[in-house]
């Protein structure tokens, strides 16, 4: 298995060496896109605009590594160096983004990037991270993954191939040591995707969900099916899920029965909870679009069933012999 890129690249940069990655930057934003009609390639660009928070749109290509969303705080929540090679930043027109959307996308994204970092570094031999994006996630080169940490990502294969050439024109890396993989959501087998990308069940890994374009709840529980067949006892899910594929008026009924079935344990996390343990004043309403949840295994992955059976056997076998030989 190998990696998709070298070594990370460290921000900020040189002075020289932040020349050369703007100028590139520049070369690849005056590209027209040619499917830039295309609906899963614009939502997924307006997805990275939510991103770039309050900083300059207008063409100052100084604040290209510094991109933050602030939600009027000193510091950033985050800082996201590569969302604005996703789309050309040198316009004086302005973005069309709803402050509110904005700020409940950003505090998604500090919520699911939290807890990725810290259930891969609390949970010792974690180095398996699955993350159901819309292709232009960058989680992969932005946060400081431990080594050897293997990062699947389950996307659409046509706003993938785009997001990673644009990706590689502004130098990014995955930290030293860690190993990408794409996966093309397309391919209706995600289970056997995994397993042939070297996804073990029999080890711990983590799963997070923002972007995916879910058409229908069905295709959700596709996605949780696949899950619950390949995480280990324990493991996490973590994600955001457009509440119009759920189609029911109590959402908690709706929850627990779709995720129990599954095998999950399951937690509805409001924005306002997730701002309040950030210290943010979100002064806007509630988003009514999207739901964020945190998700348990209950249950053991089928690998650990098939390891468990196996050793089952060879005990019941052991425990025959012996009985022969005493006969």
């Amino acid at each position: 298995m190998q990696s998709l890129c070298a070594p990370p690249l460290h921000f900020p940069a040189t002075a020289p060496r932040r020349r050369r990655i703007l100028k590139t930057v520049a070369r690849s934003a005056r590209a027209e896109l040619r499917e830039d009609s295309d609906p899963l390639i614009q939502s997924a660009i307006h997805s990275a605009s939510l991103r770039l928070g309050e900083t300059n749109r207008t063409g100052n290509l100084s604040h290209i590594s510094f991109y933050v969303c602030n939600l009027c705080k000193a510091e950033p929540l985050f800082i996201d160096p590569y969302a604005a090679c996703f789309f050309p930043p040198f316009t004086n027109k302005e973005p069309n983004i709803h402050k509110h959307q904005q700020h409940h996308y950003c505090l998604a994204t500090k919520f699911i990037d939290d807890k990725l970092l810290h259930t891969a570094k609390r949970i010792d031999g974690l180095k398996q991270v699955v993350l159901f994006t819309d292709g232009m996630d960058t989680r992969p080169y932005r946060l400081n993954w431990p080594s050897s940490t293997m990062i699947f990502d389950v996307s659409p294969q046509k706003v993938f191939d785009m997001a990673s050439h644009q990706l590689q024109g502004v130098g990014a890396r995955l930290p030293k040591g860690c190993m990408f993989f794409h996966l093309p959501v397309e391919s209706g087998d995600i289970e056997q995707c995994l397993r042939s990308k070297g996804f073990s069940g029999n080890r711990p890994s983590i799963w997070a969900m923002q972007g995916i374009p879910l058409e229908s709840q069905s295709s959700f529980e596709v996605i949780l099916s696949a899950v619950s067949s390949l995480a280990m006892n324990e493991s996490y899910l973590i994600g955001e899920l457009p509440i119009d594929i759920t189609h029911q008026s109590d959402l908690e009924k709706w929850k627990e029965k779709l995720f129990m079935s599954n095998g999950f344990k399951v937690q509805i996390v409001s924005y306002e909870e997730i701002a309040a343990s950030l210290g943010v004043v979100l002064h806007s309403q509630g988003n009514h679009d999207k739901i964020m949840f945190i998700a348990q295994q209950l249950r053991f992955s089928d690998d650990q069933m098939e390891k468990w059976r196996q050793e089952f056997e060879r005990v019941e076998e052991d425990g025959d012999e012996q009985g022969f030989e005493e006969l």
